[in-house]
C-alpha cells in the first residue's frame, strides 16, 4: 500500500510539474528505464539543496550520475570519466523508489546527466541538468 501511494505521489508531482512554468526547482522528479530518464532535462538554482526522487522502473540496476560543467562522456561510462563526476547516486535497484539530497552546483550552465551502467550511455540514458542562477 505504502508503495502505491508513493507511485501515485510521484506521478500526481510529474503532472503538476509539467504543468508548471518550467522554471527552476529543488525538486527532481525522475523515472529510470531500460534505456531513459524520464523526464530527461531538469532546471535546478544554482548552490541550492536539491532532493533527487527516483523510481527505478527498469529491470536491471540504475545511476544518476552529474558529471562537471564542461565535461561529458563518449559512448561508455569510464574510469577516465570517475573525476569528472560532480556528484552522484549509484547502485538504484530494479523495482526501488529513493529520495536523497545533495546540493546543486554553483556555477550556472548545462550540466549532463548520465547512468553509468554498462551500455546505457550508448543506448541513449542521457539527461541535461540546468543550473540557473538563484534570484
Amino acid at each position: 500500500m505504502r508503495k502505491k501511494l508513493v507511485v501515485i505521489g510521484f506521478l500526481l508531482a510529474l503532472l503538476l510539474a509539467s504543468c508548471g512554468a518550467g522554471g527552476p526547482s529543488t525538486t527532481i522528479d525522475v523515472a529510470t528505464t531500460d534505456f531513459a530518464f524520464t523526464p530527461n532535462t531538469f532546471t535546478v538554482p544554482a548552490g541550492e539543496e536539491i532532493t533527487l526522487n527516483v523510481i527505478n522502473n527498469g529491470a536491471v540496476v540504475h545511476n544518476f550520475v552529474i558529471l562537471k560543467l564542461g565535461t561529458s562522456v563518449g559512448d561508455a561510462f569510464g574510469d577516465e570519466d570517475q573525476e569528472n563526476v560532480f556528484w552522484e547516486e549509484r547502485d538504484i535497484q530494479p523495482g526501488s523508489d529513493l529520495s536523497v539530497t545533495f546540493t546543486a552546483p554553483a556555477e550556472p550552465g548545462e550540466y549532463q546527466v548520465v547512468c553509468r551502467t554498462a551500455g546505457h550511455v550508448a543506448s541513449g540514458m542521457v539527461g541535461k541538468l540546468t543550473v540557473v542562477a538563484g534570484e
